[in-house]
């Protein structure tokens, strides 16, 4: 298992830098010149220089922050590894990513690691929530589904939850705001907490959860018919299989054959939509977080390109290539824990 889990490490780290590489030289094509910008922006203050003194100041001033922001050349390789930390700047010192340096946002005139721990800990909640929502109901119907094959039931529940699956996200979010927020008015139209409240404790607690309540609805209202279809086609296989007939010709009850024998073999296919979806929901949802003024990952990446924010653009990449990496090995271990036939120590 160790073994296993350090050659895949050194894997993650070789596809990190690929991938951060191919990242960092897409983004350098974006018309955003921080160097410039602030060489402009402080030669405008200067009034009493003619337009010859301007020039030339302002090349001093640009030069200046190009050194500064360690963008005084055009090789993209040494860019990349200033980026990094790896590769000394003009004066020599080193500011990258590995000393923790990502970068500043001038969208919120803030280092960027201090706007992002309140939009990833916003998505994360809602993540774990959508999450327990999505498998506590989807699971259970997959599986009576498949026990109870071409019933009335069978019959009702993929019809209603190919409703959501084949309904626009934004229309179902519209619909529910409509029909819980404006005409039962049971719950609040956006944000994360009240406003003007500044709650502690249980109470907080609750306000929050009241607000994330009607998000996590329609994130599990769209979820409804893909994983319930995938766990009854699952559950449909597995109680076909020649184990579970030898266990129902040993008198075993059908709730142990269902549960004990039947779920663990439906339960393999189903490992990387249950992993890749929760780590999909906390990386962030750009649609609802729009519609529900919800302040997660997505609405902060999607706010980011708009103004061009660089530097937390890049450091959103690289959570959401850590988050992917982390995923996709996160699932082959579940993989060698509920499939004996794996072997994740080869």
């Amino acid at each position: 298992m160790a073994r296993y889990i350090a050659k895949r490490l050194v894997y993650m780290i070789f596809v990190f830098f690929l991938l951060t590489f191919i990242l960092f030289l897409l983004y350098q094509l974006m018309p955003a010149n921080r160097a410039y910008t602030d060489a402009r922006n402080e030669i405008q203050t200067m009034k009493r220089l003619n337009d010859e003194e301007k020039k030339t100041k302002f090349d001093e001033l640009y030069l200046k922050y190009q050194r500064i922001y360690g963008t005084d050349t055009d090789n993209k390789l040494v860019l990349y590894l200033r980026w990094l930390g790896l590769y000394p700047f003009y004066d020599g010192h080193y500011s990258g990513i590995f000393e923790g340096d990502f970068g500043f946002s001038y969208d919120y005139n803030l280092p960027v690691v201090k706007v992002v721990p309140v939009h990833m800990r916003n998505s994360f909640i809602i993540g774990i929530i959508t999450e327990i929502a999505v498998l506590g109901v989807t699971i259970p119907l997959g599986i009576k589904c498949a026990v109870k094959k071409h019933s009335r039931f069978d019959r009702f529940t993929q019809f209603f939850t190919l409703i959501g699956f084949s309904t626009p996200s934004f229309i179902i979010y519209i619909v529910f705001i409509v029909f819980f927020c404006s005409i039962l008015h049971w719950f609040p139209v956006m944000g994360m907490k009240s406003p003007g409240t500044n709650y502690t404790g249980w109470k907080n607690i609750l306000d929050v959860l009241h607000h994330v309540t009607l998000p996590t609805i329609c994130l599990t209202f769209g979820s409804l018919a893909g994983i319930t279809r995938i766990c009854r086609a699952s559950m449909i296989d597995a109680l076909n299989l020649d184990c579970i007939r030898t266990a129902r010709a040993k008198g075993l009850t059908e709730k142990v054959v269902i549960y004990s024998h039947a779920w663990r073999n439906a339960l393999i296919p189903m490992v990387s939509i249950i992993v890749g979806g929760f780590f999909h929901t906390i990386s962030g949802a750009m649609i609802l977080e729009t519609m529900f003024g919800f302040k997660g990952m997505g609405l902060l990446f999607l706010n980011a390109t708009r103004t061009a924010d660089y530097d937390m653009i890049m450091f959103l990449e690289v959570i959401y290539t850590f988050i992917g990496l982390f995923a996709n090995l996160v699932i082959d271990l579940c993989y060698g824990i509920v499939d004996p036939r794996v072997r994740i120590t080869k």
